[in-house]
């Protein structure tokens, strides 16, 4: 069948004029198509999808889709299927890990119709032919901005080239920035994505911007909320702690490339990301400083989000646990504090932060000391902005009732996380609620706010007090018993309690400056800044100011008593246009939200550009429904500047693109990269081996590399493909790379070879390839991007010899030495990257023969086992292993005998006998039935 045939006759959902034309654009010709954010990827990509399913006899595959996605496109499809009436369209089907047969995934596919496949299980498929390339009609990728050279997604689509040059193929992606990073990006990406054509779809773009900036548009009421000036202080000190940490950073790193290490570039979500990239392959060669510094940036950028998304006591409990996980252990004398809080700025953050919440009397009274504290409990401006809102809409409601359209009345609150919806919700059901002396200063001030927060900031400050009671409890003891330790060791006379009830000579006092929490914070000895604890007499004060009253005590009462007894007064369904839907931005999820709930209120508690575009696209996309939107930001913050800094960096990012595919040359794909030419193929199997007497022999077959399934998981496999290598995925359980008949080699990252090394894995491994190859190899290969180095290298001779000789030796090298005395014939191959490994792979596979499949699937299996029986799916196999019972020779009777795990479980003692005898069956079945016997017990 053609692939980009005519549309055939079917409904879309696609009524905005850019939506059709990149439609009817994308059903023409193969092409990548990078969209903005919020345009409605996922909307053009489930329409398109329709179109070649209700069509019927198609094979699509989906590559690249996420469990979110997944869920969306297959909800889609059954949505336009409803509506059209198509009676070919089957929907979409995932195939994930729970496919365990591959007789049932060979099925599925012989049937046609639009699979979403995950990357690891694809690829094998493909190469085992259980899904013929040259059967597929289509293949659509999602997140193409992920589809880097080594990735599985490029290895799939190469293969799908290879032998499918009908098919068509089509790529997606809403993140502009990674095509823009490196030389000639866009050109590059295109060539991982087998390509010729991209198509640039910003949201400037003149089709665009006719479509949603006519007459259908919705209203948007800004609302620029101040800081207040504890908030604004606590910010510009977090900016300055950031300013100064790059600075360290570019003085420590001179030589890297630091053009993007300013302070606009460090709002960006990805800083921390780019600045560790640079400094990876030379992070064995920084100094302590810098990686404190780069762990640093971390913490403060979170800070800068804390800051304005934290109430005042959620953040001051933020800063203390950052303090705690920052502060030297009890008694140790190594300095371990970040070097930002030694800075004044770190003095502002930690006391501004607890003026907010408390700080002591100004004046001293005749019943009250200096040192007693009052709370302060400084509210969010944004909260009373945010009541305001909502009375707003009650009185237009009210007084002016909007003529009736298809909305549902419905205010939905969007936020950027969970937590911030939490505290929104908690908010809202409190805020009408006041203690008894706001509430008497209320009805004698008629100006007063009708809502406030007091309710909540007084309930979150008793549980802070609470907490910090325990945590000063839990630093205390720890303090104490190290201090004994110390004592003891320095003199004999304190562990027999001569001393009782002196203090320790150097035990840490906290310094109050004058008594004031308003005054600067003590510093330690070293000059940093020591942690608060408040004094039980303080403690009691606030507590008597914040002491819960009847009120709050009998709306406690009333959330613990069980409503089931009047279910009918308790339960009910609501008209949507009394609900207040508070939700976290999630991405195209969004769109989702907009079409269920049918808002005719937004407010946007926090900016998100991609969902302006949404509801921009909702709007134009309804001419029935109604839509006022109030956007809320605090003006002059590290929030507006980091909306805008997306904004402009996303309109930059296109702008580039464009410039690049205008002066790109055309990128050849197809029958360049991975389409090899037959003269080239031959002269690659020309076997260089002289055998006495100079002549070249020519083999029938091209180089063929055995690899372990398990092995997808890295790039390895797809670089030998590009290098004309015949992959032969097998369930193998000798090895990881079968490069000839002798050769076996077992691949090891550095975190493999740490975690193989503790647990013994690694002894048996080397083991059993000794036992089955003449030459086996320990191939040590470390990631591009990072250092080439383990650890510094040290005299080794004493850890060598341990005193214990049960003790295994703690350093990695000297594990090494120990498993090549122990296996002197075994060789090690250290490679720096994956594209090392290819070409050291290529050199050792020339004047050797072929490897044999079947002979490496049976090499640590019984005499008996056949090679073919062997499962390509590994999950199910491995989570059966360590079942107790099931042992190496007789799993291969469950996986031939049972469907699947659940079959399994299932049997009895009698059922699984024949298959594992009497001992083992009777463990598996009390494996499985242990919760059961638990139970009855």
């Amino acid at each position: 069948m053609s692939a980009n045939s005519a549309p055939q006759p079917v409904k879309l959902s696609l009524p905005l004029e850019y939506q059709q034309a990149l439609f009817q654009e994308l059903r023409k010709e193969d092409e990548l198509v990078v969209l903005a954010k919020g345009l409605g990827l996922m909307r053009l990509v489930t329409n398109l999808l329709h179109s070649y399913d209700a069509a019927g006899n198609n094979l699509i595959i989906v590559v690249g889709a996420e469990d979110r996605e997944n869920a969306w496109i297959g909800e889609a499809l059954a949505e336009h299927a409803a509506i059209s009436m198509s009676p070919k369209a089957r929907g979409l089907t995932v195939v994930n890990t729970d496919f365990t047969s591959v007789a049932a995934r060979e099925r599925m596919y012989a049937q046609g119709g639009v699979y979403s496949i995950t990357s690891r299980i694809l690829v094998v498929d493909l190469l085992t032919t259980l899904l013929d390339p040259e059967r597929i009609t289509g293949v659509m990728v999602l997140h193409a901005d992920k589809v880097i050279a080594t990735s599985l997604e490029a290895f799939i689509l190469r293969i799908y080239r290879q032998k499918n040059k009908v098919g068509f193929l089509k790529a997606f992606s809403d993140s502009p920035d990674p095509f823009t990073i490196g030389f000639s990006p866009l050109a590059t990406m295109m060539r991982n994505l087998f390509l010729r054509k991209a198509s640039l779809w910003p949201r400037f773009h003149v089709t665009v911007a006719g479509s949603l900036e006519g007459k259908k548009k919705a209203e948007v009421i800004e609302l620029e909320v101040p800081m207040t000036d504890s908030m604004r202080e606590i910010q510009q000190a977090i900016m300055e702690c950031v300013e100064v940490s790059i600075q360290e950073l570019k003085k420590g790193n001179t030589g890297l490339e630091m053009d993007d290490w300013n302070l606009d570039s460090a709002l960006l979500k990805n800083f921390d990301i780019m600045v560790r990239r640079q400094l990876d392959p030379n992070w064995h060669r920084v100094s302590w400083k810098t990686k404190q510094i780069v762990s640093d940036l971390t913490v403060l950028r979170s800070m800068l989000h804390s800051v304005l998304a934290y109430d005042s006591v959620s953040f001051l409990q933020h800063l203390d646990t950052i303090h705690a996980a920052h502060s030297p252990q009890p008694g140790s004398t190594r300095q371990t504090q970040p070097p930002w809080m030694f800075l004044e700025s770190a003095h502002t953050i930690f006391n501004t932060a607890k003026q907010r919440v408390y700080n002591s009397n100004a004046k001293p009274t005749e019943n009250t000391t200096i040192d007693s504290l009052k709370p302060v409990l400084e509210e969010l401006p944004k909260w009373a902005v945010l009541g305001e809102v909502l009375e707003e809409i009650d009185r237009d409601l009210y007084f002016e009732p909007p003529l009736r359209d298809d909305s549902n009345g419905t205010i939905l609150i969007m936020c950027s996380d969970t937590a911030t919806c939490r505290q929104l919700r908690e908010y809202l059901q409190s805020m009408h609620v006041k203690p008894p002396k706001e509430s008497e200063d209320a009805q004698d001030d008629p100006d007063s706010p009708k809502v406030s927060a007091a309710f909540m900031m007084r309930k979150k400050l008793r549980q802070y007090l609470n907490w910090k009671r325990q945590f000063a409890q839990i630093s205390s003891t720890l303090f104490s018993e190290n201090q004994k330790a110390l004592d003891s060791a320095l003199d004999p006379r304190i562990a027999k309690g001569n001393y009782k009830g002196k203090a320790a000579l150097n035990k840490r006092r906290r310094v109050r400056g004058g008594g004031s929490v308003g005054s600067n914070p003590s510093r330690g000895a070293n000059g940093t800044v020591v942690q608060y604890f408040e004094k039980p007499s303080e403690v009691t004060d606030l507590m008597n100011e914040i002491k819960i009253t009847e009120e709050e005590a009998s709306l406690k009462a009333d959330i613990i008593a069980d409503p089931l007894e009047d279910m009918d007064e308790f339960y009910e369904l609501y008209e949507m246009q009394d609900l207040v839907v508070i939700h976290a931005f999630e991405g195209d999820q969004d769109e989702h939200i907009l079409e269920e709930v049918k808002p005719r209120y937004i407010i946007m508690y926090e900016p998100d550009a991609a969902f302006i575009r949404r509801i921009e696209v909702y709007r134009s996309s309804h001419n029935d429904r109604n839509v006022r939107v109030y956007f809320m930001f605090y003006g002059g913050s590290v929030e507006e500047q980091r909306y805008l800094a997306t904004v402009r960096r996303e309109k930059d990012s296109f702008t580039r693109l464009i410039k690049e595919r205008a002066s790109m040359s055309v990128v050849m794909t197809v029958e360049g990269k991975g389409v090899e030419d037959p003269q080239e193929a031959f002269l690659r199997t020309v076997n260089t081996r002289i055998a006495g007497g100079g002549r070249l022999a020519a083999t029938a077959q091209p180089p063929r590399v055995v690899v372990d399934v398990r092995e997808f998981r890295s790039s390895l496999p797809s670089l030998l493909h590009g290098r004309s290598m015949i992959i032969v995925p097998c369930m193998l359980t000798v090895g990881d790379y079968i490069l000839s008949p002798q050769i076996c080699v077992e691949r090891k990252s550095v975190s493999d070879l740490i975690s193989s090394f503790k647990d013994g894995r690694l002894y048996n491994q080397c083991e059993t390839m000794f036992q089955h190859y003449r030459n086996p190899m320990l191939l040590i290969e470390f990631d591009q991007n990072k250092s080439f180095t383990l650890e510094p290298f040290a005299d080794l001779s004493g850890n060598l010899k341990s005193v214990n000789p049960n003790e295994a030796p703690s350093d990695l090298q000297s594990k090494l030495v120990l498993l090549t005395l122990a296996f002197p014939r075994l060789r090690v191959i250290w490679s720096s990257s994956p594209y090392e490994t290819a070409e050291i792979f290529e050199g050792l596979k020339t004047q050797q023969e072929e490897p044999d499949p079947i002979q490496a699937v049976r090499a640590g299996l019984d005499r008996d086992s056949r090679a073919e029986d062997q499962a390509f799916n590994l999950e199910p196999h491995d989570m059966l292993a360590v079942v107790p019972g099931v042992t190496p020779k007789n799993i291969k009777n469950l996986t031939l005998k049972a469907e699947n795990i659940r079959e399994v479980a299932n049997m009895t003692v009698d059922e699984l006998e024949p298959m594992v005898g009497r001992e083992a069956g009777r463990q598996i079945f009390g494996f499985f039935d242990r919760n059961l016997i638990d139970v009855d017990d």
